[in-house]
């Protein structure tokens, strides 16, 4: 018998698409969250079954029942770009940023990205996943309904490979859909601090094919920004990935305006990501390209840095979504609920495009639009249910409490 469920007086039911949109929305688009009030969903087999106005469903007495007594429903969050794959945290390097340090020079003083390499590599395979599926369990409780993870701690074949082994067995647990990305070009590690090529020969002759081969990862990534990886560095790296079989994704103009944007564009990256830092040059070209804009204002906001353009870009007509960029030094939570209230407050974007950035758009940028990101029969049944509330803008102006009631993974209550 299958498993069914059916919740009940939804005050209102968001993102409700018959047909799921094929391609990111964009522009004024990305401000249209289509619902229904009053109404039901019901879910067969953990994927949405359908859904409609409560006048119109006809009830089974064997079903069970969830009663939403008035509360909203949304998709849940689609987190495309974490590196919950950690070892450990890094407060250390908070206390000195409030002492006045910068990200830069906590990053020159072997911090940063390196401090994390160095833990990573001593610790043990389980105790990584141990530490790892605790965050995995945290962050879906907190209503994240898909997620990509990157690896990019480890910055020597063995930890970068043991990241990915990670990732896989989250990802085998078939509890969310998870997305793997390989972020060898991190950063440049301690021991080829002086040999530039040599690393990115490690990564594109090494790396690559093994990580390739053995399907660790979809995506390859790189920090293309002020200190990290050049554009033309960076280039080499999608282009290696690209003749495995990875798709590129980029880390871009957090720091300052890198040529990050035109080199994803240039070579049809999936996305690119931060943004903090964007000139008219970097908007235009996102804005006419099928890349996605991904924006991360948990990092803005810890690091004390500009928020991306979010006004500009929407205006612009590009793709933009939503993350929480969860990792140890620069934003560590993946309470996307968070996320979408900065990105109202600080970034002026209006809630539904804030929700559609952080479900469809985030789904889009995991290639995953076809499983989850929007109400709409033979998705995944994850979705998110409220406590009533007088309208949608309160859910991004409750910044401190999300008033969630129930998240619901695959047709069942987490």
């Amino acid at each position: 018998m299958s498993e069914q469920l059916c919740i009940t007086n939804i005050g209102h039911l968001w993102g409700t698409y018959d047909i799921s949109p094929i391609n990111a929305l964009r522009g004024r688009d990305l401000g249209k969250l289509p619902s229904i009030s009053n109404a039901f969903l019901i879910s067969r087999d953990g994927k949405i079954a359908s859904f409609g106005q409560m006048e119109d469903l006809h009830p089974d007495h064997h079903m069970p029942v969830i009663d939403a007594r008035g509360g909203h429903v949304f998709p849940a969050w689609c987190d495309s770009h974490t590196h919950l794959v950690h070892a450990t945290s890094r407060e250390k390097e908070f206390e000195m940023r409030l002492h006045g340090s910068t990200y830069e020079e906590i990053a020159a003083a072997g911090g940063g990205i390196l401090n994390s390499a160095n833990v990573l590599r001593n610790m043990d395979e389980s105790e990584l996943y141990d530490v790892s599926y605790q965050r995995f369990q945290q962050v879906q409780k907190m209503g994240t309904g898909a997620i990509e993870i990157k690896s990019g701690y480890g910055l020597d074949f063995d930890s970068e490979v043991k990241m990915l082994r990670v990732i896989r067995r989250l990802k085998e647990l078939d509890e969310i859909p998870v997305k793997a990305t390989f972020l060898g070009a991190h950063a440049f590690p301690a021991e080829y601090r002086n040999d530039h090529e040599g690393y990115i020969d490690l990564i594109i002759n090494q790396m690559l094919p093994y990580i390739a081969g053995e399907g660790l990862a979809e995506y390859v990534d790189a920090f293309c920004d002020k200190g990290f990886f050049t554009p033309e560095q960076t280039a080499r790296v999608m282009e290696a990935g690209a003749r495995y079989g990875l798709k590129p994704k980029i880390h871009a103009n957090e720091l300052a305006v890198s040529g990050g944007v035109q080199v994803g564009v240039a070579h049809h990256a999936i996305s690119v990501d931060h943004l903090e830092e964007m000139d008219e040059a970097s908007i235009s070209v996102l804005a006419n390209s099928e890349t996605i804009g991904t924006m991360l204002p948990g990092c803005a906001f810890f690091l004390g840095i500009p928020f991306p353009q979010a006004r500009n870009m929407i205006n612009a007509n590009a793709k933009l979504a939503l993350a929480s960029d969860f990792n140890p030094g620069t934003a560590p939570s993946g309470n996307m609920n968070m996320v979408v209230s900065l990105a109202c407050i600080k970034m002026k974007m209006t809630p539904e495009e804030a929700i559609n950035a952080a479900t469809i758009n985030g789904a889009a940028a995991m290639e995953l639009t076809s499983e989850v990101g929007s109400i709409t029969p033979g998705k995944l049944a994850n979705l998110i249910i409220t406590e009533p509330m007088p309208s949608l803008a309160y859910f991004p102006y409750a910044y401190g409490h999300p008033p969630i009631s129930k998240v619901i993974l695959k047709g069942k209550v987490v």
